[in-house]
């Protein structure tokens, strides 16, 4: 008998990599992982785990029908999880034709060819099936000193990558009230932990620290996100894809609102920590002799949302899902990988990025 597989979209990138970890670590399941490898997606990032039997992995774009049916067919999986997405809102602000491409056009093409799969399916294996669709807060606006995200916020993106996505969230939800398809969506906070490529701010001020180069914090820093370790948000899909309802969806948050300022500086102290300033040669060739000295205020990014804070209390309630990590045990463990995996820090920047500012409008 073979294995009950799910199919993982977007499964190279930083979440979708290590949603794959963990799936593999804690069930039996088998996985089918697509991923267009851009630059923030890379095999590195599966290394040691693709096998071509609990896990394969398939080159391709999520917009690609013929290609997404072929796997749909050939793989039969109970379940599509779709973390697949151009994400960096810097670079939807330089660029926003491939968020449409991708977020929006792909994952329509993804829908479509769930339903047509899930409607030839019969018994007990149209029961079981289920699309994941992986979303963010970013999709509800922004907030002021007061207040949370909820699941009946009414959406208001503020941005190219947020507008993308809440038009994939819209279609996640047609596809299931018009046709019946089982799906359920995830909008989660922001993310951080390992294999998150180095323009995202926690590993851009890590790896910019250890080598004394400057960070650059937008504005006054006062910006407010609520931080979720990455395993904590792995742990709250396989929740909602496996206990959740048809139709709903669920805010996952690590309940961790900090400025970025302070998130700056607790990552400072924690470098310090591991790699005191003074035996960084990079920080002596730079004349500082703290991290904190690093920090640089820089012109804003264009329409930067000021708050954003998640309720997460449906999916605590109805499902009994918690984070296990505190922000600053989750940052700890962060600053940990980063320190033991430059090798791959320096393979997925190579000739891709080399940390330079992004999202101006000139």
């Amino acid at each position: 008998m073979s294995r009950p597989t799910w199919l993982v979209t977007g499964g190279a990138g930083f979440i979708g990599c290590n949603f794959v970890r963990h799936v593999l670590a804690t069930t039996d399941l088998r996985l089918v992982v697509l991923d267009k490898l851009t630059y923030a997606g890379s095999l590195e990032s599966l290394d040691g785990v693709v096998d071509g039997e609990r896990c394969a992995f398939v080159r391709g774009d999520i917009a690609d029908r013929t290609l997404v049916d072929q796997l749909l067919e050939a793989w039969q999986p109970e379940a599509v999880v779709n973390f697949a997405a151009e994400s960096h809102v810097d670079r939807s602000i330089d660029g926003p034709r491939a968020f449409v491409h991708t977020n929006l056009v792909g994952t329509f093409e993804l829908l479509d060819a769930a339903r047509l799969y899930w409607q030839r399916l019969a018994g007990e294996a149209r029961q079981r099936f289920r699309v994941l669709h992986v979303s963010t807060d970013e999709v509800y606006g922004t907030l002021g000193e007061k207040g949370t995200f909820s699941e009946e916020t009414p959406y208001a993106p503020n941005s190219p990558y947020a507008a993308t996505k809440a038009g994939a969230d819209h279609l996640a939800r047609a596809y299931v009230h018009t046709y019946g398809l089982p799906v359920v969506v995830t909008n989660c906070s922001n993310n951080y932990g390992p294999y998150q490529f180095p323009e995202k701010l926690v590993p851009l001020m890590l790896l910019n620290a250890l080598e004394g180069r400057p960070l650059p914090v937008y504005g006054d820093g006062l910006n407010v996100r609520d931080w979720l370790y990455v395993e904590d948000h792995c742990t709250g899909i396989v929740t909602a894809l496996t206990r959740g309802r048809i139709g709903e969806k669920y805010n996952i948050g690590g309940g961790n609102e900090r400025t970025n300022l302070q998130v700056v500086g607790a990552l400072c102290d924690a470098v310090e920590a591991r790699v005191p300033a003074a035996s960084n040669p990079s920080l002596r060739a730079a004349g500082r002799t703290s991290y904190r000295e690093l920090i640089t205020h820089v012109a804003d990014r264009p329409g930067h949302d000021r708050r954003y804070a998640i309720d997460a209390g449906k999916i605590r309630a109805e499902l009994g899902w918690e984070p296990a990590h505190s922000f600053e045990a989750g940052l700890e463990r962060t600053v940990g990988w980063y320190l033991e995996h430059r090798a791959w820090c320096e393979a997925v920047q190579a000739g891709r990025y080399q940390r330079e500012r992004l999202g101006q409008i000139n």
